[in-house]
């Protein structure tokens, strides 16, 4: 009996199984927010990360509290620090 070509258990009808890794490199390029153990989120654009989750991003706001306190350029943030990575539901320019 062959298994060429049997999809995998949970994998839905023809769906392909997405991995946390599909997803981070699926989302560089593109604008996300980062969340802090400390409660801070920076919002901006993922430039890259690596294994340990230290994340590059250009076009960063750091909000605390929901208010924005910060704008930076470019900003590297140790990936202990990081609590989660979402993708960003607005985008960066305030004309979209």
């Amino acid at each position: 009996m062959s298994t060429a070509g049997a999809e995998k258990p949970g994998s839905g009808a023809g769906g392909a199984v997405k991995t946390p890794s599909d997803f981070l490199k699926s989302i560089r390029g593109r604008p996300v927010v980062v969340k802090l153990n400390s409660g801070v989120d920076y919002r901006g654009i993922l430039a890259c990360l690596d294994g340990y989750m230290n994340i590059a991003m250009e076009q960063t706001e750091e909000y605390v509290n929901g208010q924005l306190k910060n704008k930076y350029g470019d900003a590297f943030i140790r990936g202990n620090n990081v609590l989660y990575i979402s993708t960003s539901k607005r985008t960066l320019t305030d004309g979209a």
